[in-house]
This record gives structure tokens, sequence and C-alpha cells, in this order.
């Protein structure tokens, strides 16, 4: 199983940037999907996550700005980030609690991350 990552970039302040998250491999079912993100020196902080079923969760950070969204027929998350500022500058990674083909036990996965800086 593997999560791959990808839609980073550099953009100006007040822009848009949406990241994508595959989850591929012999999959049996995903519970939660969700991303977070890192700064050199800091810990890896939620930015959100949506649990299967449809409930979703946001940093106050970001609440307003961001959305995150899933095409579970495509085991990929979304996050559709709008109004960037300087502070969301990050490595972005996706992260996903899921059961493997052939497993009776779930497991988290993490995605490679996706570098966005928010800079004029």
């Amino acid at each position: 199983v593997q999560l791959q990552a990808s839609g980073g970039g550099l953009v100006q302040p007040g822009g848009s940037l949406r990241l994508s998250c595959v989850a591929s491999g012999s999959i049996f079912s995903i519970n939660d999907m969700g991303w977070y993100r890192q700064v050199p020196g800091n810990l890896r902080e939620l930015v959100a996550v949506t649990i299967n079923g449809g409930d979703t969760n946001y940093a106050d950070s970001v609440k307003g700005r961001f959305t995150i969204s899933r095409d579970n027929a495509k085991n990929t998350v979304y996050l559709q980030m709008n109004s960037l500022k300087p502070e969301d500058t990050a490595n972005y990674y996706c992260r996903a609690a899921l059961r493997p083909g052939g497993s009776d036990s779930w497991y988290i996965y993490w995605g490679q991350g996706t570098q966005v800086t928010v800079s004029s």
C-alpha cells in the first residue's frame, strides 16, 4: 500500500492550490483520510481529516479557507486551499487509516509530503 501526494507548489498570498493524495495497492477498506503539515523544527499538525461516512474536522487556522473532500471510488482525498497565507507554508502530508487486503488489522499510512510555499 502506498499514498502518493501531489499538487504542492509556490503560490502568492491570497492564491489557491489543490492537493491530491491517492492510496494504491491492495486495500480492503479505508476509514479516515486526512492532511497534516509540518514546518522544520515544529511538530506535524492536523490540517483536515475526513471520516468514512462524511464527517470532517479542520484546524481552527484553516476553517473557512480549506476544504477536504474524498472520492471513495478512487481512494483519493483532496484538499482545496483558498486564501492562502504565508503561514500556510509547510510540507503537507496525507495520512490514511486503512485495512490492507488480506489483513484483519488497521494501519496508519503516510504519503511522502508535498511542499506548499506561500510567498510574494
